[in-house]
Parts: structure tokens; sequence; C-alpha cells
């Protein structure tokens, strides 16, 4: 079974508001095996809704539609889709109770007009009850085809939908289930990674699909299957993203919706262990990760913003010697940092970022680009180098995800020691 999503109003197509309802539904739909064929976004007109009702009942079985459906004269929808089912519109009088208790609960004594409207609903419709709003949502059935309108306000389009839409979806259309994985990578390139799991892809169980994801520095590797056994589904899956994280695991920072801070944080917090920050380049994007999970003061100490040379000799008591003799960016540099940053916030993990984020100030023997990240820890000090572009804003995120990325793993390392 295809769908096509519409959502109706120019709020939408004017940016005043996301459309987070097309995504939602869709998420829903591809639990229960069924396939997202088309999403529109149109106005509130009754030209662009009759005209998009009759091209996605061609394409597809099930339309889909939110939004129009509010008690104010411009919200056209329940009109219109009365006319394009040669229907009219009728009192319901269950639905204007419905809607006469809510205003009760709301101490809202009295309905106008346009209130007991919206319990005019056409005579066709399998009316669809809004457990949290006075909109309730309306199932038409034509030539085969399925219409199901709801309300554009996310919170009671998700109420009819999960109350009443996706059961019947379930028993009437049997859709199986559709799995998907989604292993998360970073500091690879797309075609980089594609390169590295050319035999990984080429074996690939048939009935797994693969999808590359790329997204600034990181790409998602999505992994899908559709069939009966959900149980047998995800042991396939699960076979399969074994192997994958068996030849890349240096570039994967965990599944779905995880984020790095997050799982540098919950390691740090089971190890109760501290780290604090000593930045150059990154400015601050590093602290500003660590410091976006709810919690991170358990955990992380604070950081010195050692962006020019003065503060790293004064403050982080980096040698002067040392930057002469080998340059602020440099492997002996940044790794002074990190202990240096250790010492003075007497923490058990420090970070350190020195480099030259552009697009000027390079020179031929450090290139823009060149960035030096350092994690100093209970076993040492250890440096990494990167090259990367001569973009600003690009740099100094690459750069701080990569440290955080090499971090998770040293964690992660040091947690199964002490294991």
């Amino acid at each position: 079974m295809k769908v096509s999503i519409v959502t109706i109003g120019d709020e939408i197509l004017i940016g005043q508001i996301v459309d987070t309802n097309s995504a939602w539904i869709a998420q829903r739909l591809n639990e229960i095996g069924l396939q997202v064929y088309k999403i529109y976004s149109i106005p509130d007109t009754e030209a662009a809704i009759l005209r998009t009702l009759k091209r996605a009942s061609k394409l597809t079985d099930i339309v889909i539609l939110t939004g129009g459906l509010g008690p104010t004269n411009d919200d056209i929808t329940k009109k219109t889709l009365a006319a394009f089912f040669n229907d009219t519109l009728h009192r319901n009088e269950d639905i204007l109770a419905h809607i006469k208790t809510l205003f009760e609960k709301k101490g809202l004594r009295k309905l106008n007009k346009l209130n007991e409207q919206q319990a005019d609903l056409p005579s066709q419709c399998k009316v669809l009850l809004n457990p949290v709003g006075t909109a309730p949502g309306m199932w038409f059935n034509k030539d085969g085809k399925h219409f199901i309108s709801m309300p554009g306000v996310p919170f009671e389009m998700k109420a009819i939908m999960s109350s009443s839409v996706l059961p019947m979806f379930q028993s009437e259309f049997g859709a199986g289930v559709f799995l998907h994985k989604t292993i998360l990578t970073q500091g690879v390139p797309e075609s980089v990674l594609a390169e590295l799991l050319k035999n990984w892809e080429a074996s690939l169980n048939p009935e797994v699909k693969l999808a590359y994801l790329p997204s600034e520095s990181r790409v998602r590797l999505r992994l899908s299957i559709k069939g009966e056994n959900k149980n047998k589904l995800y042991d396939i899956l699960d076979s399969e993203a074994h192997k994958l994280k068996a030849i890349i695991p240096e570039y994967i920072y965990g599944e779905e919706n995880d984020r790095i801070e997050q799982k540098v944080g919950d390691l740090l917090l089971s190890k109760k262990a501290t780290v604090a920050t000593a930045e150059s380049f990154t400015s601050g994007y590093l602290s500003h990760l660590i410091t976006s999970v709810p919690g991170s003061s358990s955990y992380y100490r604070g950081s010195i913003l050692a962006y020019n040379n003065e503060i790293k000799e004064k403050i982080l008591n980096v040698s002067s010697d040392l930057i002469n003799k080998y340059g602020v960016v440099s492997e002996q540099v940044v790794k002074e940092m990190a202990l240096s940053v250790k010492k003075i916030m007497g923490v058990d993990y420090a970070l350190s970022t020195t480099g030259i984020a552009g697009p000027s100030g390079g020179t031929s023997e450090v290139p823009v680009g060149t960035i030096w990240t350092a994690i100093a820890g209970p076993c040492g000090v250890k440096a990494k180098k990167y090259h990367f572009g001569t973009d600003r804003s690009w740099n100094v995120k690459r750069g701080a995800n990569a440290i955080l990325l090499n971090f998770l793993h040293q964690l992660e390392s040091d947690h199964k020691k002490i294991k």
C-alpha cells in the first residue's frame, strides 16, 4: 500500500512553521510496513486541495491530510472534502457533546457558532474522535482508495493517529513490519566509506537494503528490511551490523539517535571520572558540545580558552621555547596544553586542540586546515593530527567532533580494561 501525505496551510509554505507532521506520520507508517510515496505541502485553498486530492489518489492507495480543520472561516478543508465526495455537512451530536465536555473541563461554559460548527461533518465519513481537541478526524473511502483528514495541530494529529488510524491500518492492511537499524559514523567521507565497505556491501543479505545518509562530517548507514517475523528480521539486521562494526570500528560512535557527547558523558559518569578542556582553534565549541548534555556538571570541570599564545604561556604554562621551536600548531604544544589543564583542573582526563581554522594564516609547512588534538588520561597523553579544508566553521566543528570521537573510543577501551 502506497501513501501520500498532504499538509495544508500557508504557514508552512511561507516558512512560518516547520512541517514536523509529515516526518512523524512517515516514521509511524514505516514502522508498520506502509510506504510513503509522496509528500505535498499546499495552500489552504479549495482549488489546491481538490487538485492534490485527485493527483494523490491516482498515485497512491491512501491519502493522509493534516491541517485546515480549525473553527475559523479560513479553515476550508472540511467543506472542500464534502465537495470532493459530493456530500453535505450534517451536525454530529456525539461530537458536539464531546466538544462541550472539553470546554467544560477548561472552564469555558458557552460554545459560539464557530465552535459548534466543528461538529458539522460529511455524512459519508467515518468519524475519528479527537481525544485532546475539538476538531475530529475523518476517514473516507472512494473507488478503493482511503482518505484520512486530521487537524494540523501536532499533538491532536498524533492523538488521532495513535488511537484510531494506526490500529485500523494494521487491522485492515496487515502490512507486516519494516525495520531499520542505523549505524552512525564520523570522520570519514561518504566516498571513502563506500570504498571501505564495498566487499561487505557486496555480500550483504539480499533482504537488507543499505542507504548512505551524509550530513556535515557524519554519515549514517541505514540498514532496512521488510517481512513478517520481527525477531528473525532483527537477527538479520544485528548480524549485518556486527560485521560492519568489525570493519570500521574507528569511525563508528553509535546507533540511531546517539550523540557522541552524550555517550562520552555516560561513560564518564559510569567511571566516576572528570574531564576539562584547553581550546585554541575550536574556541569553546568543544566545551559547548560537552556541556550541551544535561547533567554534564557532574563530570565536566571547565575550560581554558587559550586563543592567544600569551595565554598558552601564562595560564597553561606552555613553554615559549617549545612554541618557538615547534610552532603553536604542533604535537608538542597540544600535548603540553592537555597535560597542563589536567593538572590545573585536577581532572582524570583533559582534551586540547590547536590548529589553523582558516581561511588564512597557514604556511607551506603548516597549511590552513592543519589540526592537532590531544587527550591526557591516567595512562599518559596521546596526540593526533588532521588535515581539513579551508572552511573555518567546518574545521572548528570537525575538529571538536574528531577529538570527541577519539575520546569516546579511549573511554570505551579504558572501561573494558577496568571490567
